[in-house]
């Protein structure tokens, strides 16, 4: 089996509880090598660990996503909705006791061009936001049919998987990871009539901004580039599906209630 592995963090290349996972796997006959940022996977990876937070396994999914090879995240961050395995995940990868579901992403094309360093892809969201102090006018459209203009910070479209995310808060409903929706949301909205909005997964959604400035943000999970006004952008579903590792039952529920405290409340302690 071979193994690639993804470190952003610094602080983590020398942590001993990463060294003990590899030399474990190491051990139970895995290749094992590191992925770097500027390198590509290499020919016949099994499977690529991410070591970090959901952070991390964003930039690792920019990395290998398109080549099909499944990412396990391993959370060395905080909230951890990607990242969520944090045990020992030796003996579970190389017995191959797992599951690989498979989360929809988007594709984003900039009419105009785009920066050279621009990869069209996100897995969370998609986002138009101001650049400057002025509200945007967004023109927005859903399978060609006009929604009225959003003047707001941004306005973000968002999968089921980003529904936890920046779309959260926004105010955007939460979705299952596998709902097959997009989530329009707009953020800092100044007309108190817009609300958030829910659309077929395979919809095609078109944006264009009236800005005061020269240029607006558009943003992609954890990157972000310029864009020039006038610029229109559409958002639909990429070719491809990110593969995502799975070890155990995953609880999409429980992970709300452990990280996001959903449903606290006094009534609910038990007696």
């Amino acid at each position: 089996m071979k193994l690639g592995y993804y470190i952003k963090k610094l602080s983590l290349e020398e942590d001993p509880r990463i060294s003990t996972l590899l030399g474990r796997l190491g051990e139970g006959g895995a290749r094992l090598y590191e992925l770097g940022n500027a390198s590509g996977p290499e020919p016949g990876t099994d499977m690529v660990l991410s070591f970090g937070g959901d952070g991390t396994f964003l930039s690792c999914a920019r990395i290998v996503s398109e080549a099909g090879i499944p990412i396990l995240g391993v959370n060395f961050g905080r909230m951890g909705f990607l990242s969520e395995t944090n045990r020992d995940i030796s003996g579970p990868v190389l017995n191959g006791n797992y599951t690989i579901e498979e989360r929809v992403m988007l594709k984003v094309d900039v009419q105009g061009g785009v920066p050279e360093d621009f990869w069209p892809y996100a897995l969370n969201e998609a986002c138009l936001h101001r650049s400057g102090p002025g509200m945007l006018g967004i023109e927005a459209s859903v399978g060609g049919e006009h929604l009225p203009t959003y003047w707001a910070d941004g306005l973000l479209v968002a999968t089921s998987s980003g529904s936890t995310a920046y779309s959260l808060s926004a105010g955007g409903p939460i979705c299952l990871p596998d709902a097959d929706v997009l989530i329009i949301s707009p953020i800092a909205p100044h007309n108190l009539n817009l609300r958030p909005l829910v659309v077929p997964g395979r919809s095609t959604i078109v944006m264009g901004t009236r800005v005061r400035e020269t240029e607006a943000f558009l943003t992609l999970d954890n990157r972000s580039y310029i864009i020039p006004q006038g610029m229109s952008v559409t958002i639909s579903e990429a070719p491809f599906r990110l593969k995502r590792v799975s070890i155990g039952k995953s609880n999409f529920i429980d992970a709300l209630r452990s990280r996001l405290f959903w449903g606290q409340d006094v009534r609910n302690l038990p007696q």
